[in-house]
């Protein structure tokens, strides 16, 4: 990896333990001779007037320190995507299955990135099209998960998809979800959907409450082309990690397939994925 000489730093809003982080880490690079560029939130923390948008950040720098929660990452991970820079997530919020490096660590992780030693881990995220008329009405990169649901008053939907042209189902149901290994611990998971270790080659389909209690998610390869059409009327949306999208309309069609971007996360030396899953969904230890 090449020398950290510029850094960005992305931080979730209304964080009380932030100002001060945020003020300790400024202060910490001033020492070292390293430069920063920080988004908006960070500013404010910083009491500083020079900031950048999330889009503009992750240009020039060498590494980007991603101060929050699991979905402060996916917003960053979808800005930092494709290029060589890896994310470095300090877990402000609650579970934090992404952002593993914990508060009291930062400094320690921080020293060993600057040494470059420190373990990278690479998450291939999924690539969307929303298609409408035949026409392209929208493109999406998703680092968890595709999600097709219905509004809260919507009846249940009507999905048929389809499989590198092989037909799978016709769902009906409270929604679907197309996960990538790093989503399968989201809304997937929560949904009914397999565990999937992160290196795995794989996009698992997860459907939402479906109406046949015999459909199950299927794992299928990430050389596979996912198409969806949707059968329902108004109320039925496309959501990105949860955090964009748009109103479907009937008829539309919605294509999945892994994406060649992916983003780069630092990980804790000893913190591997399977410790990961003990110490955030509390699975017993011998």
């Amino acid at each position: 990896m090449r020398k950290i000489t510029t850094v960005g730093i992305i931080s979730k809003p209304k964080m009380a333990q932030a100002a001060d982080i945020v003020h300790g880490l400024l202060a910490w690079f001033k020492e070292r001779g390293i430069h920063y560029r920080v988004d908006h939130q960070t500013a404010e923390y910083a009491h500083i007037d020079e900031f950048f948008t999330r889009e503009e950040l992750p240009e020039t720098t060498d590494l980007v320190i991603v101060l929050g929660g699991d979905g402060t990452l996916l917003s960053a991970a979808r800005v930092v995507a494709g290029r060589d820079i890896p994310l470095f997530a300090v877990n402000l919020g609650h579970l934090g299955f992404l952002t593993a490096i914990p508060v009291e660590d930062l400094y320690p992780e921080l020293e060993r990135a600057l040494r470059g030693e420190h373990r990278i881990a690479r998450r291939r995220m999924v690539d969307c099209e929303l298609l409408r008329d035949g026409k392209t009405m929208g493109t999406y990169s998703a680092l968890n998960d595709v999600v097709i649901t219905k509004s809260e008053l919507a009846r249940m939907i009507d999905l048929d998809t389809h499989v590198d042209n092989h037909f799978v189902a016709a769902y009906k149901a409270d929604g679907l979800i197309i996960s990538t290994p790093t989503g399968s611990t989201a809304y997937s998971l929560s949904a009914g959907g397999p565990v999937i270790f992160p290196s795995v080659a794989a996009l698992c389909i997860t459907p939402i409450c479906p109406h046949m209690l015999t459909n199950r998610p299927v794992i299928v390869p990430d050389t596979s082309v996912i198409k969806i059409l949707n059968h329902g009327e108004a109320g039925t949306y496309l959501t990105i990690d949860g955090q964009v999208g748009e109103p479907l309309c009937k008829g539309d069609r919605i294509i999945c397939r892994a994406s060649p971007k992916a983003i780069q996360l630092i990980r804790p030396p000893k913190m591997l994925f399977f410790d990961v899953l003990r110490e955030k969904l509390k699975w017993g230890e011998r």
